[in-house]
Protein backbone atom coordinates (compact mmCIF):
# COMPACT_ATOMS: atom_id res chain seq x y z
CA UNK A 1 0.00 0.00 0.00
CA UNK A 2 2.91 2.20 -0.64
CA UNK A 3 0.74 4.10 -3.07
CA UNK A 4 -0.97 5.51 -0.44
CA UNK A 5 1.92 7.45 2.11
CA UNK A 6 4.89 5.82 2.76
CA UNK A 7 6.20 5.99 6.50
CA UNK A 8 9.94 6.45 4.65
CA UNK A 9 9.10 9.57 3.78
CA UNK A 10 7.17 10.85 7.11
CA UNK A 11 10.25 10.12 9.02
CA UNK A 12 12.52 11.64 6.71
CA UNK A 13 10.03 14.99 6.79
CA UNK A 14 10.45 15.09 10.85
CA UNK A 15 13.34 14.19 10.71
CA UNK A 16 14.75 16.80 8.78
CA UNK A 17 12.52 19.13 10.87
CA UNK A 18 13.59 17.93 13.85
CA UNK A 19 10.81 16.44 15.42
CA UNK A 20 10.14 13.79 17.84
CA UNK A 21 7.41 11.12 16.98
CA UNK A 22 5.55 12.58 20.08
CA UNK A 23 6.06 16.25 18.29
CA UNK A 24 4.68 15.49 15.42
CA UNK A 25 1.72 13.06 17.03
CA UNK A 26 0.92 16.34 18.80
CA UNK A 27 0.23 18.49 15.82
CA UNK A 28 -1.82 15.52 13.99
CA UNK A 29 -3.76 14.68 17.50
CA UNK A 30 -3.15 11.03 17.75
CA UNK A 31 -0.49 9.15 19.49
CA UNK A 32 3.32 8.61 19.36
CA UNK A 33 2.54 5.03 18.92
CA UNK A 34 0.33 5.52 15.65
CA UNK A 35 2.87 7.89 14.54
CA UNK A 36 5.60 5.10 15.17
CA UNK A 37 3.50 2.39 13.10
CA UNK A 38 3.03 4.83 9.84
CA UNK A 39 6.73 5.13 9.69
CA UNK A 40 7.48 1.02 10.32
CA UNK A 41 4.69 -0.10 7.90
CA UNK A 42 2.72 -1.21 10.39
CA UNK A 43 -0.41 1.32 9.59
CA UNK A 44 -1.20 3.74 7.92
CA UNK A 45 -2.83 7.21 8.58
CA UNK A 46 -6.42 7.79 8.58
CA UNK A 47 -7.33 9.92 5.15
CA UNK A 48 -9.13 12.63 7.48
CA UNK A 49 -5.28 13.15 9.18
CA UNK A 50 -3.70 13.55 5.49
CA UNK A 51 -3.88 17.61 5.29
CA UNK A 52 -2.76 18.21 8.77
CA UNK A 53 -0.13 15.42 8.45
CA UNK A 54 1.45 17.06 5.57
CA UNK A 55 0.88 20.46 7.03
CA UNK A 56 2.56 19.55 10.03
CA UNK A 57 5.83 17.93 7.76
CA UNK A 58 5.42 21.58 5.67
CA UNK A 59 4.58 19.20 2.18
CA UNK A 60 1.62 19.12 0.17
CA UNK A 61 -0.68 16.24 0.62
CA UNK A 62 0.52 14.90 -2.92
CA UNK A 63 3.95 14.47 -2.53
CA UNK A 64 2.10 12.11 0.66
CA UNK A 65 1.05 10.33 -1.78
CA UNK A 66 3.97 10.18 -4.65
CA UNK A 67 5.73 8.55 -2.27
CA UNK A 68 8.71 10.72 -2.15
CA UNK A 69 9.85 14.26 -1.38
CA UNK A 70 10.02 16.59 -4.53
CA UNK A 71 12.23 20.04 -3.42
CA UNK A 72 12.46 22.52 -6.61
CA UNK A 73 16.03 23.21 -6.43
CA UNK A 74 15.68 26.12 -9.04
CA UNK A 75 14.96 28.72 -6.46
CA UNK A 76 15.65 31.32 -8.97
CA UNK A 77 13.03 30.84 -11.51
CA UNK A 78 15.87 29.87 -14.33
CA UNK A 79 13.38 29.11 -17.52
CA UNK A 80 16.27 26.87 -18.76
CA UNK A 81 15.59 24.54 -16.03
CA UNK A 82 11.51 24.37 -17.57
CA UNK A 83 9.99 20.52 -16.87
CA UNK A 84 7.09 19.73 -18.72
CA UNK A 85 4.16 17.55 -17.97
CA UNK A 86 1.79 15.33 -19.99
CA UNK A 87 -0.95 13.90 -18.74
CA UNK A 88 -1.57 10.25 -20.64
CA UNK A 89 -5.58 10.13 -19.82
CA UNK A 90 -6.12 13.76 -21.19
CA UNK A 91 -3.55 14.97 -22.93
CA UNK A 92 -3.49 18.22 -20.62
CA UNK A 93 0.61 19.72 -21.03
CA UNK A 94 1.61 21.54 -18.17
CA UNK A 95 4.56 22.85 -17.13
CA UNK A 96 6.99 24.44 -14.69
CA UNK A 97 10.21 25.99 -13.85
CA UNK A 98 11.69 23.30 -11.71
CA UNK A 99 11.15 20.11 -10.32
CA UNK A 100 7.39 20.04 -8.95
CA UNK A 101 4.33 17.42 -8.18
CA UNK A 102 2.13 17.48 -11.05
CA UNK A 103 -1.47 15.64 -10.68
CA UNK A 104 -3.87 15.23 -13.47
CA UNK A 105 -6.83 12.99 -13.91
CA UNK A 106 -5.90 10.91 -10.72
CA UNK A 107 -2.40 10.42 -11.46
CA UNK A 108 0.98 11.57 -10.72
CA UNK A 109 2.60 12.88 -13.48
CA UNK A 110 6.43 12.19 -13.90
CA UNK A 111 8.62 15.19 -15.45
CA UNK A 112 9.21 14.42 -19.18
CA UNK A 113 12.68 13.84 -19.92
CA UNK A 114 13.77 15.89 -22.95
CA UNK A 115 16.46 13.98 -25.48
CA UNK A 116 17.99 14.89 -29.20
CA UNK A 117 15.98 14.69 -31.72
CA UNK A 118 16.82 12.05 -34.01
CA UNK A 119 16.00 11.54 -37.44
CA UNK A 120 11.96 11.60 -37.52
CA UNK A 121 11.93 13.93 -34.88
CA UNK A 122 13.89 16.68 -36.31
CA UNK A 123 12.75 20.28 -35.82
CA UNK A 124 13.28 22.33 -39.25
CA UNK A 125 13.66 26.06 -38.23
CA UNK A 126 13.20 29.07 -40.44
CA UNK A 127 13.43 32.72 -39.59
CA UNK A 128 10.53 34.32 -40.84
CA UNK A 129 11.12 37.93 -39.89
CA UNK A 130 10.55 38.48 -36.07
CA UNK A 131 9.64 34.69 -35.57
CA UNK A 132 10.94 31.15 -35.35
CA UNK A 133 8.88 28.99 -38.07
CA UNK A 134 9.13 25.96 -36.33
CA UNK A 135 8.05 22.57 -38.25
CA UNK A 136 8.43 18.76 -37.71
CA UNK A 137 8.10 16.30 -40.97
CA UNK A 138 6.18 13.96 -38.63
CA UNK A 139 3.05 12.10 -39.17
CA UNK A 140 -0.08 13.41 -37.58
CA UNK A 141 -2.36 10.16 -37.44
CA UNK A 142 -5.27 9.89 -34.77
CA UNK A 143 -2.72 7.85 -32.47
CA UNK A 144 0.12 9.26 -33.61
CA UNK A 145 1.48 12.98 -33.72
CA UNK A 146 3.27 15.88 -32.32
CA UNK A 147 1.15 16.99 -29.20
CA UNK A 148 2.60 19.94 -28.72
CA UNK A 149 5.75 22.15 -29.70
CA UNK A 150 7.36 25.18 -27.56
CA UNK A 151 9.83 28.13 -27.14
CA UNK A 152 11.50 28.46 -23.56
CA UNK A 153 13.31 31.55 -23.32
CA UNK A 154 14.89 33.03 -20.09
CA UNK A 155 11.84 35.25 -20.19
CA UNK A 156 9.06 32.31 -20.72
CA UNK A 157 7.31 29.58 -22.49
CA UNK A 158 5.53 29.69 -25.48
CA UNK A 159 3.42 27.06 -26.48
CA UNK A 160 1.02 25.42 -29.21
CA UNK A 161 -0.42 22.80 -28.68
CA UNK A 162 -1.19 20.61 -31.54
CA UNK A 163 -4.02 18.42 -33.19
CA UNK A 164 -4.00 14.94 -34.69
CA UNK A 165 -4.73 15.16 -38.72
CA UNK A 166 -3.22 18.91 -38.15
CA UNK A 167 0.33 20.12 -39.22
CA UNK A 168 3.34 19.46 -36.96
CA UNK A 169 4.50 23.27 -36.83
CA UNK A 170 4.52 27.11 -35.00
CA UNK A 171 5.34 30.15 -34.97
CA UNK A 172 7.03 31.71 -32.03
CA UNK A 173 8.68 35.37 -30.80
CA UNK A 174 12.29 34.75 -31.19
CA UNK A 175 13.60 37.08 -28.72
CA UNK A 176 16.14 35.41 -25.98
CA UNK A 177 14.58 32.03 -27.11
CA UNK A 178 17.52 29.20 -25.63
CA UNK A 179 15.30 26.25 -26.50
CA UNK A 180 12.96 24.58 -29.09
CA UNK A 181 10.62 21.28 -27.67
CA UNK A 182 8.86 18.77 -29.52
CA UNK A 183 6.32 16.40 -27.94
CA UNK A 184 5.65 13.26 -29.75
CA UNK A 185 2.72 11.64 -28.22
CA UNK A 186 4.82 7.84 -28.71
CA UNK A 187 8.31 8.97 -28.62
CA UNK A 188 8.34 11.46 -25.70
CA UNK A 189 9.93 15.00 -25.41
CA UNK A 190 12.60 16.00 -27.77
CA UNK A 191 14.86 19.39 -27.10
CA UNK A 192 16.98 21.63 -29.41
CA UNK A 193 19.07 24.37 -28.19
CA UNK A 194 18.89 27.71 -30.12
Amino acid sequence: MDNYVTGAVIRQLREEKQMTQEELAGKVCVSSKAVSKWETGRGLPDISLLQPLAQALGISVIELFSGGVIQNRNRSSNMGKTVFYVCPVCGNVLWSTGEAVVSCCGIVLPPLEAESPDPDHMLNLEIVEDEYYVSVAHPMDKDHYIAFLAAVSDQGVQLVKLYSEGNAEARFKIERVRYLYAYCNRHGLFRVKI
